[in-house]
């Protein structure tokens, strides 16, 4: 066979191989409102950037006929490129091809390509559009799964790991994704259940449709599994395009610091309006971060669940940072057991890859009640104190009005690793509010008394001059230099070297 018939074949399988399943479905995944694996590639990746790899794998399954019906690159299209010029891995999954089912040949491709990505160090993204295990091929389909599980665990905290679920996610598939870093979801397109609706009516007899039970909004705001939520395909593609610039390549690197033209010593004079007189009163923390962070940029996670409390990226003199905020604008920013689990993963997440956290501090303390008792408030309470604790990149907080009680403990308190600790001198720390201490403290006062000592309480503890007299708060600022102060901490600290005593792991309440 000479040179120029092999070149032949060679193009031949090319183009087959980028057929996927055909034409025919190709155009209903269109159709549905969704685009191939290789047409998501192109987009998130920089244009002509991708190195396609293990383009011509086949599955090795003969039972069922399989063996009469091969499809080149077998519902997976795996390879590396670029995101602002830094390298990334990509593997998605092909509907076209066998609905995007996990066959052991195409486990094996993504096996491999998270091998490379570890020693390479660089992050995974994961394009999910699978129909599940491959049923054709039984136990061979399950142990992929776990073999990739494996993988993700190794790899979790050493490279970033995202997924996004572009299709129906069941089963097996959703635990992957579950697993890494991230997880976006589109409207409409995007589900994700360990078991479908069908199965839900045969065994409990619940009548639920796929949308509800497992779609895009479902992930985001009741269950907390999703990170972000997209209009469409192509914006939850943009939004890893996004996210990525934040975050470093693996977790021996810093993150990427940006060119910055917004003003490091900018002062904003509205921030000292911005905390109402009446402590019981409302305001919107995000306020505060817009106009602290360079241009006003914050990319929020979460925003949609537990929404007591603010976690997102942002960028303080070109410095990627990662922001805790409680939100007095929803259940007065109380924390409870979905806002602390939500923060917990965020500031492992963010010590992990050495984002240094900012936290932003006005809460009450813990909600009351029977359903957050019954529920563990105390162990997914313990969550967040335990990742604050343990984290070791720069910590910085500022209090901007209430620090009551355990709750003051442990948003990022001096006492638990903190580097440097602010307050606005409307910042009230205390173990509660005046009128709960003296209710405790005297008893059977007449109003007028009461109303004096709850003065004089409001006057010694509910400010942050006591905390300041024993070192607790490094310095009381002015709301207005906020940003500044954040930038002069953020330099002080960038050389911060501190470490967790050697052992295996710790034991995080789970």
């Amino acid at each position: 066979m000479s040179l120029e018939s092999k070149i032949k074949v060679l193009e031949e399988m090319h183009i087959t191989a980028e057929q996927g399943g055909g034409q025919e479905r190709i155009d209903k995944q269109h159709s549905a409102g969704r685009r191939t694996a290789r047409e998501r590639i192109e987009l998130l990746l920089d244009p002509g950037s991708f190195v396609e790899i293990d383009k011509f794998v086949t599955h090795t399954a003969t039972d069922f006929e399989m063996d009469k019906n091969k499809i080149l690159g077998d519902g997976v299209v795996t390879g590396h490129g670029k995101i602002e010029g830094r390298l990334m891995f990509v593997f998605a999954q092909d509907f076209t091809v066998f609905g995007g089912s996990l066959s052991r040949a195409n486990a094996n491709k993504i096996i491999k390509l998270m091998e490379l990505a570890m020693k390479m160090g660089a992050p995974v993204i994961g394009l999910n559009d699978s129909g599940g295990a491959r049923i054709q091929e039984g136990v061979q389909s399950l142990a992929g799964y776990a073999d990739i599980f494996y993988r993700n665990v190794r790899a979790s905290g050493v490279i970033p790991q995202i997924s996004a679920i572009l299709g129906p996610c069941a089963g097996g598939a959703v635990y992957s994704p579950a697993i890494t870093d991230f997880i976006l979801m589109s409207k409409e397109t995007s589900y994700m259940f360990v078991t479908g609706p069908d199965v839900i009516k045969a065994v409990t007899h619940e009548e639920v449709t796929k949308e509800e039970l497992g779609g895009a909004m479902t992930h985001n705001k009741k269950s907390g599994v999703a990170h972000f939520l997209a209009d469409d395909e192509e914006q939850s593609l943009m939004m890893i395009r996004e996210l990525m610039s934040f975050l470093p390549l693996n977790n021996m690197e810093d993150p990427p610091v940006k060119a910055c033209d917004d003003d490091p010593q900018r002062i904003d004079k509205k921030l000292d309006e911005i905390i109402p007189n009446d402590p019981n009163k409302p305001y919107d923390m995000k306020e505060i971060i817009h106009s602290v962070v360079d241009h006003g940029h914050f990319l929020e996670v979460q925003p949609h669940y537990a929404q007591n409390i603010i976690v997102g990226f942002a960028r303080l003199n070109g410095r990627s940072v990662g922001i805790v905020a409680n939100q007095p604008q929803v259940l007065a920013g109380v924390l409870d057991i979905d806002s602390s689990t939500k923060a917990a993963r965020f500031v492992r997440f963010c010590d992990a890859f050495n984002i240094p956290l900012i936290t932003l501090e006005d809460v009450p303390g813990f909600l009351p009640g029977t359903t957050q008792e019954y529920g563990g408030i105390i162990k997914h309470g313990a969550k967040l104190l335990y990742a604050y604790a343990e984290a070791t990149v720069p910590k910085i907080t500022v209090i901007t009005r209430k620090a009551y009680g355990g709750a003051y403990d442990v948003m990022a308190s001096k006492h638990i690793g903190t580097d440097v600790n602010f307050a606005y001198p409307m910042a009230e720390i205390a173990v509660m509010g005046p009128e709960g201490a003296v209710n405790i403290i005297f008893r059977n006062l007449d109003e007028e008394t009461r109303k004096e000592k709850v003065q004089e309480y409001r006057d010694n503890f509910a400010s942050p001059f006591k905390a300041a007299e024993v070192g607790y708060i490094d310095e009381i600022i002015y709301p207005r230099n906020t940003r500044k102060k954040l930038i002069q901490a953020l330099e002080m600290t960038k050389n911060k070297r501190d470490s967790n005593p050697p052992k295996k792991h710790g034991n995080i309440p789970l």
